[in-house]
């Protein structure tokens, strides 16, 4: 399988998962995939891991599937079938997943960054979808991306193929932040102590209620917000909560920095 191309360390509750396959712009090969689920599994797995940052080598954060791979292939092997299922962690995982790019993204690459619940670049980073520009479909992209960005702007630039810049990302949904790139590892850092300050599980229901479609009628939402909060309220980790913050100390949650 040759050498590793995708690496995870964990410090201080974070989980930093790194797309280290500079060669072909961290592109989704089979191998890349397969090593950036099971890394994602370990670390959603890990008690200690509080939040995942999704980082990159190289001057690519990613350039979207392997099109080497992919010629010549069938259906069945050009890995469409395997991305829906990254994707779906990405955008289910009990813990907040941050998408930290130093350099641009393009189609696969952006619905990966779509599927994480924060994204932060440098403003140097470039965006596309350039998929109608080489025949085929946004398709499978489009269930994490489409919730993010404006309507006007996913027709534009889904149909159009036209690159954009980190400050358009920003204004159409795609990213938090765009950032000078010698502040992108401070932005990211500011964002992660903010996600560990949450409760574990109040910030994987939390997400959960992000994602949770409308009901018809909003007395049938009351009805079931209204249990939602009621089970936090009278939790473990809620009582813990409160009496934190009565006794004006850090909650148990909060993982311990280095002195």
């Amino acid at each position: 399988m040759g050498d590793e191309l995708v690496h995870r360390t964990v410090d201080a509750g974070i989980a930093t998962i790194t797309l280290d396959s500079p060669h072909n712009r961290n592109a989704l090969s089979a191998q890349l995939r397969r090593e950036l689920r099971d890394h994602l599994a370990a670390a959603l797995a890990e008690d200690t891991v509080r939040v995942v940052v999704l980082a990159h080598t190289g001057p690519v954060f990613c350039a979207g599937m392997d099109l080497k791979e992919s010629r010549s292939a069938d259906a069945d092997q050009q890995g469409v079938r395997e991305l829906p299922e990254l994707l779906e962690a990405l955008w289910t995982s009990p813990k907040p997943v941050i998408a930290k790019l130093a350099g641009p993204a393009r189609a696969g690459g952006v619905g990966i960054v779509a599927a994480c619940d924060l994204a932060v670049a440098a403003d140097t980073a470039t965006f596309g979808f350039s998929e109608v520009r080489i025949g085929v479909v946004p398709a499978v992209i489009s269930l994490t991306v489409l919730p993010r960005l404006q309507p006007r702007a996913a027709h534009e630039l889904f149909l159009t193929g036209e690159n954009f810049d980190a400050a358009r990302a920003v204004e159409i949904g795609l990213l938090n932040s765009a950032v000078p790139a010698e502040s992108l590892d401070a932005e990211v850092a500011r964002y992660a102590d903010l996600l560990t300050r949450g409760a574990p599980n109040a910030l994987a229901a939390t997400k959960e209620l992000l994602r949770r479609p409308r009901a018809a009628t909003i007395s049938e939402d009351f009805d079931a917000v209204l249990e939602l909060s009621a089970s936090h309220f009278a939790s473990e980790e809620g009582q813990e909560g409160i009496r934190a913050f009565a006794e004006k100390r850090p909650a148990a949650w909060i993982p311990r920095r280095p002195e």
